[in-house]
């Protein structure tokens, strides 16, 4: 194994606040459905925010007893791991499969509700407690599930988490280390601290009167990201081993890109130059031209700077093409699954390319002239491409670029 390594996608799975299941919320992502509303999994009323992107109808997707050893971030993450796994047919080796995860915030939920309770009933907590809030538990379940016993990962890198579990899946099957990775994402980390801290910083849209248009990538109102939740899962093979098996593969992962801005804690550099490094370190490793890549589907969570910073980054790496190249957030739809949103949103990626369709960027409707690119606001649009990139970006500097491409 090594540099000429193929690495394959035989398997996907979605749990989004626009469907469960990758043909529900793909199907409601190009039908411009939106999944953000008051939110009902916990006490707002005295929240400055109250309303994100919930998985609908969560607490009934697994049997009581197996989700009560869960935290939330874990659940979704199990059941896009789970639909991957079926969808794949693999059959998996137990030391040559590796597991990837990628989650920015773990148990935060779990952590808070625990802390409230010690406070109101001075009980003892649950011995499952810490089992459930740790990060790298959701690789821990998925693994006992499958008995995957080889590699396992868990990538903590904000926003960046869900791109960088696939980076680090595609370096393992490139190594050597396993023949099939199941990378993951999963996150829910709606809770009063982080509202209120996110809230504080002016990061999070306060359109608590109007929640379905609150999510306003790249326009001109704009008023920050909205909190959703999710997961998702991609099964990774080289090809080598995908063949061998007779399996369906839904494209390739040309190119990945990964590195950190050094420059501060929230805050993008200017003009973007970290995220604009990133993605010629995927099109570098893809061997691609930028002229190649047919869709862009932007990290775009809504916030003034950061969106003006990517597409300054994308004007720089793409040149006078970058007012040709379709530019899309789904983050207008789902609003910002954080440690899920790199998977999910590859997803989207994927099915475009497949169907040759241009998913939306809801609530465009007025485009910041800091952000004028070939948008595709509100309405999908038909166009067929053979390359994608997909990008997420985080705090801490950490940037992700991911190129996939049509398999041929």
């Amino acid at each position: 194994m090594g540099e000429g390594t193929r690495v394959v996608i035989t398997g996907m799975g979605a749990v989004t606040p626009i469907g469960i299941g990758v043909k529900p919320y793909w199907r409601n992502l190009i039908s411009g459905v939106c999944g953000i509303a008051p939110f009902t999994h916990i006490a707002a009323d005295n929240l400055p925010v109250r309303f994100g992107g919930e998985v609908p109808n969560a607490d009934s997707l697994l049997p009581r007893q197996q989700a009560s050893k869960m935290a939330r971030f874990t659940q979704f993450a199990y059941l896009a791991a789970k639909e991957a796994m079926e969808d794949s047919g693999l059959h998996p080796h137990p030391q040559r499969t590796g597991i990837t995860m990628g989650t920015a915030m773990d148990g935060i939920l779990e952590i808070c509700e625990g802390q409230d309770y010690l406070i109101r009933t001075g009980r003892r907590l649950s011995p499952f407690f810490v089992p459930k809030v740790l990060g790298n538990m959701a690789a821990c379940q998925i693994a006992m599930a499958y008995d995957i016993q080889g590699p396992s990962f868990t990538l903590n890198t904000a926003c960046a988490s869900g791109g960088d579990a696939v980076t680090t899946a595609v370096l393992m099957l490139r190594s050597g280390m396993a023949d099939s990775v199941l990378a993951v994402g999963g996150e829910s980390m709606a809770c009063a601290p982080v509202i209120s801290c996110l809230n504080t910083a002016g990061a999070l849209s306060r359109r608590n009167d109007d929640p379905l248009h609150a999510s306003r990538p790249f326009d001109a109102d704009r008023d920050g990201f909205v909190i959703g939740e999710g997961g998702g899962a991609l099964v990774l093979e080289t090809e080598v081993h995908a063949k061998a098996r007779g399996a369906f593969i839904y494209g390739e992962i040309l190119g990945c890109g990964n590195n950190n801005d050094a420059y501060h804690l929230t805050s993008p550099r200017p003009h973007g130059e970290g995220g604009a490094a990133c993605m010629r370190l995927a099109l570098q490793d893809a061997r691609l031209n930028p002229e190649q890549i047919g869709y862009l589907n932007a990290h775009g969570t809504a916030t003034r700077v950061g969106d003006a910073c990517e597409c300054d980054a994308v004007r720089t790496v793409f040149g006078s093409y970058a007012s040709q190249i379709p530019v899309s957030s789904t983050k207008g739809a789902t609003g910002h699954l954080m440690g899920a949103g790199g998977i999910t949103e590859l997803i989207a990626c994927v099915l475009g390319i497949r169907e040759g369709v241009l998913p939306p960027t809801l609530n465009l409707d007025h485009i910041d002239p800091a952000c004028d690119l070939n948008h595709v606001p509100n309405v999908a649009r038909e166009a067929n491409y053979d390359y994608a990139m997909s990008n997420a970006f985080g705090f801490g500097g950490q940037n992700s670029s991911i190129i996939v491409g049509k398999y041929l």
